[in-house]
């Protein structure tokens, strides 16, 4: 047996950063490439150069296992000894059903871990262009905001143009300019999340009059354009709120608007025609975030549109929204089931360009090719075999699916949030573990928490084969 060589590792972002955790955990050396900290080198959405850096939003989204997709994915996670739900769980903040984390804290604490553990060697600088020929493993985990150079090396490699979509930022605002004689914290059906807060959000109330003013407000407003980019389309999961507004003046009002699950406490009787929910940003509880108002609307008409919320009038910003680019690979076509780019099997892909949606998906995708990487490196070495990836019971294993040949076949590849409907499919139960009978209307939430429970005990058999 001889010792194993190093793998590398580019960018620091979530999926960069769970990848190279997960090698030097398996025991193998790992070089991880984050360019910011190079001075003069920047990104259009990053404003520190900590590692696993959160970007549009402080939240993992819901962390209920059994009836929640994303939920299975923490679960799955966590049993393979992710960083980034460890330091998550670590430092968590209010926020309902859902796990929303400390920014600063998070990418601080992911940022000394790597930098703690001695296989792991941190390097700041940017790759510009494909990686030396003498790096014989690699993983790319760029991320939407992959180095231009960098981008079109792969694309000249693969022989193919990347598809783009908008990802917009919400903003954030001010705790103490928040008005609390208008707004009130619940969560939406009193929902507890991990922290078990059943009033993690802040709501703010319209009435028909507020809200159809508003709307108005959001579809005459000036926007941000960036005409080179303007054939590009819009990931549905991320839509600005004014890109919302113009598919119709109800949309917002079934979206992040929705006025259900929430009771006014001033008023129980009345029914609020629209809600606007704000998220705990931060553990000191001095920041909330706009949930769901990812905006392209420029900064001087977010503050003036924005104080158009009742219990908002008063405002201040921390930060305003802003709009970036995402690009990712056509992976069904250019990637196989190891996440290797079929034209240069040394290089391998993990994260958001790989065509998952969403910082937990980033991540795991990060996460399983650390794992498939360090066994093909441990492999070589006399040590072990290779692995395939998860079975498609599991959530992460039906990531992969999806983005490897799961997608409509003819239909043009888009990116993907982990859902059930990725999962191979159960019939719903009809009677529970003690044979009683489930009323149809529960039914659904019985087959997922079935699905889920088939999902973790498949990737148990798969971490104790591995």
């Amino acid at each position: 047996m001889t010792s194993p060589s190093p793998i590398h590792v580019i960018g620091g972002g979530l999926a960069g950063s769970e990848a190279a955790w997960q090698i030097a955990e398996a025991g193998v050396p790992v070089i991880l490439h984050e360019m910011r900290g190079v001075p003069g080198v920047k990104t259009d959405a990053h404003h520190t150069d900590g590692l696993a850096e959160l970007v549009c939003s402080n939240s993992f989204r819901s962390d209920d296992w059994e009836h929640n997709a994303v939920g299975l994915l923490h679960a799955e996670m966590r049993a393979l000894g992710s960083i980034i739900m460890a330091c998550g769980d670590a430092h968590q903040v209010p926020a309902g059903g859902a796990l929303a984390v400390d920014r600063e804290g998070f990418s601080q604490a992911v940022t000394a871990k790597l930098e703690a553990h001695p296989l792991v060697t941190l390097v700041r600088e940017e790759i510009a262009g494909l990686p030396p020929g003498e790096w014989d493993k690699v993983i790319v985990a760029t991320g939407p905001l992959t180095s231009p150079a960098l981008a079109e090396a792969i694309l000249e490699t693969t022989g193919e143009e990347s598809l783009s979509f908008f990802d917009a930022i919400a903003p954030i605002v001010h705790a103490d300019s928040i008005d609390f004689d208008i707004a009130w914290r619940q969560s939406r059906y009193d929902k507890a999340g991990p922290g078990g807060d059943a009033a993690a959000y802040v709501n703010c109330p319209m009435d028909k009059a507020q809200y159809d003013a508003f709307i108005e407000a959001l579809l005459d407003g000036p926007k941000a354009e960036f005409k080179d980019w303007e054939h590009v389309p819009y990931f549905d999961g991320c839509l600005p709120i004014e890109v919302m507004a113009e598919r119709g003046r109800e949309t917002l009002r079934h979206g992040p608007m929705k006025p259900v699950g929430l009771t006014n406490p001033r008023d129980p009787t009345v029914k609020p025609h629209a809600i606007v929910q704000l998220r705990q940003d931060n553990a000191l509880g001095t920041l909330f975030n706009m949930v769901g108002f990812q905006t392209k609307l420029k900064h001087g008409a977010q503050a003036e549109t924005f104080r158009m919320i009742p219990g908002l009038q008063n405002a201040q910003f921390a930060r305003l929204g802003g709009l970036h680019r995402n690009t990712f690979l056509n992976s069904p076509k250019l990637l196989d089931r190891q996440l290797r780019l079929k034209a240069m099997p040394r290089l391998r892909f993990a994260g958001q360009v790989t065509g998952v949606e969403g910082y937990v998906e980033s991540a795991a995708m990060g996460l399983l090719t650390g794992r498939l990487a360090a066994a093909e490196r441990l492999a070589e070495a006399g040590r072990g075999q290779p692995i395939e990836p998860p079975p498609p019971a599991t959530a992460m294993g039906a990531l992969v699916g999806h983005i490897t040949g799961g997608h409509l076949e003819g239909s043009k590849f888009q990116p993907m949030n982990i859902n059930y409907g990725l999962l191979p499919p159960l019939e719903a139960p009809r009677v529970d573990e003690n044979g009683a009978r489930i009323p149809p209307k529960d039914r659904g939430r019985a087959k997922k928490r079935l699905m889920s429970v088939r999902a973790l005990e498949a990737l148990k058999t798969w971490r104790d084969a591995a």
